[in-house]
């Protein structure tokens, strides 16, 4: 899926609840406790996320909120942690932030001003664009069945692709997202995250699709399932029977999307500039207004007529009329 909620955030802290909980929840079980316990607060997401996958895959254990049924806020719980020597990081200190491998998410002290440039300290996997090499680096990904498998011709683990176009990515300055973000909770928040490999792999998937892909295909993809899926991950909706059917759906049409596409990373951008597919369903022959096939006079006036016919039809007969 190119999930992308709201069209500007990957998914990174969405997508890691429903794990964390399921391992918490084998731990659980392991262990015998009749009870399991997260740190969210009354405020965010992340406690819908948390609760409604636990009641889903063990609706027989207690989830225990300490830091919502408290009332705490982030500096509470700093001041928390310290008075019982739990080591907080320093920009934990200034920053509420979330990471893992998909995403680095900022929130929290500066970054709320949304009239604001977020400062420069609370980045750590990018480089500020403008201090980036002033040297493009192209990047070459194999896709096989909609997944990358290869980068610039060497195989790789799901993992250890991430990692590497988290790096490439983060020394070009590509993968600052800044977005003013409708939250499942009824409120706006200003988010800031990070995410190098995501946005790559975004931006190189969706090209393959375009290549590969019919449209009407392309618009279900990327007009309803592609949306619908983040939207449903965001909302805490993992457990939703709805993802399955959608995955299903996206499944049929990704297992065409093979090929490879070439990106362009410079000072914070990412530009695809070439790509290639066994099932592409492009044709230079086609396309190309110099040369190959063209249709006759006859056989383009009969196509517009046909092509237009519903949209002047109802033009013709709603001609002077009052609504």
């Amino acid at each position: 899926m190119n999930a992308m909620y709201e069209g500007k955030y990957p998914l990174g802290t969405a997508l890691a609840r429903p794990l964390i909980v399921a391992k918490t929840v084998e731990v659980a079980r392991r262990e015998g406790a009749d009870a399991i316990a997260h740190g969210s607060t009354s405020k965010g997401n992340d406690q819908v996320r948390f609760d409604v996958t636990a009641k889903a895959l063990a609706p027989d254990l207690e989830v225990l909120a300490p830091a919502r049924v408290w009332g705490m806020g982030r500096e509470q719980e700093v001041e928390y942690a310290k008075a019982r020597n739990i080591p907080v990081p320093e920009a934990h200190k200034k920053y509420s932030i979330d990471e893992n491998l998909w995403s680095r998410s900022i929130e929290g002290g500066p970054v709320d001003d949304q009239r604001l440039e977020p400062p420069e300290d609370a980045f750590k996997w990018t480089v500020q664009p403008e201090k980036a090499p002033d040297q493009p680096t192209y990047v070459e990904i194999e896709f096989e069945g909609g997944l990358p498998r290869a980068i610039n011709g060497e195989r790789m683990d799901m993992l250890s692709l991430v990692r590497a176009l988290n790096q490439m990515g983060g020394a070009a300055g590509v993968g600052r997202i800044d977005h003013i973000e409708s939250r499942l909770v009824g409120f706006k928040s200003r988010e800031v995250y990070e995410a190098p490999a995501a946005v790559i792999l975004f931006e190189a998937h969706r090209d393959l699709e375009k290549l590969v892909l019919t449209p009407r295909e392309l618009r279900l993809k990327h007009q309803v399932l592609d949306p619908y899926w983040a939207d449903l991950v965001y909302q805490g909706l993992w457990v939703e029977p709805l993802r399955l059917a959608l995955e299903a759906a996206a499944g049929e049409m990704e297992k065409w999307v093979d090929g490879w596409v070439k990106a362009k990373l410079y000072r914070g951008s990412v530009q695809i500039v070439a790509r290639d597919s066994r099932y592409g369903t492009y044709s230079a022959e086609l396309a190309d207004y110099s040369r190959g096939w063209y249709p006759t006079d006859e056989e383009a006036r009969g196509f517009i007529e046909m092509w237009a016919l519903h949209s002047l039809t109802a033009l013709s007969k709603r001609a002077g009329g009052k609504k």
